[in-house]
């Protein structure tokens, strides 16, 4: 996933999906993986779009999202997901481009970046944070909607079933990224540089009022018992 896509690359994905009047999500494919990605897209009242993790989509998929909005905002959570972010850019030369503190360096190696998160100004519905215990490399999106409050992870929490083959074998014993909610192996081994901040910081996201669902980069959404679901993947760390 360290390469990247100078050109509208689209590779398949599914339709878009729309969890509120202000939030959709579209989830897609990596080239050569069995892991899926997911963007987030967030409509702020004055009509620009927030673009967590893009993907490139297809021309009819892209048609809605310009009469929905203007992309305006491009989130880069961190240096490995980058890879349609300079054709983005390519499209829509105006973008303004964030991305975590720590990651910032690996980022632009490939594309220019205005900021990093502590300076996006979302509004009253959006609010973005660095997580503790992982020196900046990564943040959390804190998405108001009528109906509840969204979470928007990276790759500090998965949510993915096991899978079959060798690239399965790879994921569960190896990374410890499927069988549910987590925390990987992979991200607690290159990551988190202290524990007890990031316990705490994934303790006080749990008591987020009227928290709805938590959105992750890589595959489903944890839509059960989402706070109580946070609090028991810190209790395990």
């Amino acid at each position: 996933m360290g390469q990247v896509h100078a050109e509208w690359k689209v590779l398949s994905h599914r339709p878009i999906e729309r969890l509120e009047d202000n939030l959709w999500v579209v989830k897609g494919t990596l080239p050569g993986m069995g892991l899926k990605r997911v963007m987030t897209l967030v409509r702020l009242d004055d009509g620009r779009i927030v673009l967590h993790s893009v993907i490139a989509l297809d021309d009819a998929a892209m048609a809605e999202i310009e009469a929905w909005g203007t992309p305006a905002i491009m989130l880069i959570p961190n240096a490995y997901h980058r890879l349609d972010a300079p054709a983005y850019l390519a499209r829509y030369p105006d973008l303004k481009v964030f991305c975590p503190k720590g990651s910032l360096r690996k980022t632009e190696d490939v594309i220019h970046v205005d900021g990093d998160y502590d300076e996006v100004e979302g509004g009253e519905m959006l609010n973005i944070t660095h997580l503790e215990g992982v020196r900046k490399a990564e943040g959390v999106m804190i998405v108001r909607s009528e109906a509840g409050t969204t979470l928007v992870f990276n790759d500090a929490i998965f949510n993915m079933s096991h899978g079959r083959g060798v690239s399965g074998f790879v994921f569960r014993y190896v990374t410890g990224s499927t069988g549910g909610p987590r925390v990987t192996r992979l991200f607690r081994w290159l990551a988190v540089k202290d524990k007890a901040a990031f316990r705490e910081h994934l303790k006080t996201l749990a008591a987020t009022p009227n928290l709805k669902r938590i959105v992750v980069s890589h595959h489903r959404a944890i839509t059960e018992r989402p706070g109580e679901v946070l609090r028991e993947l810190a209790e395990k760390l």
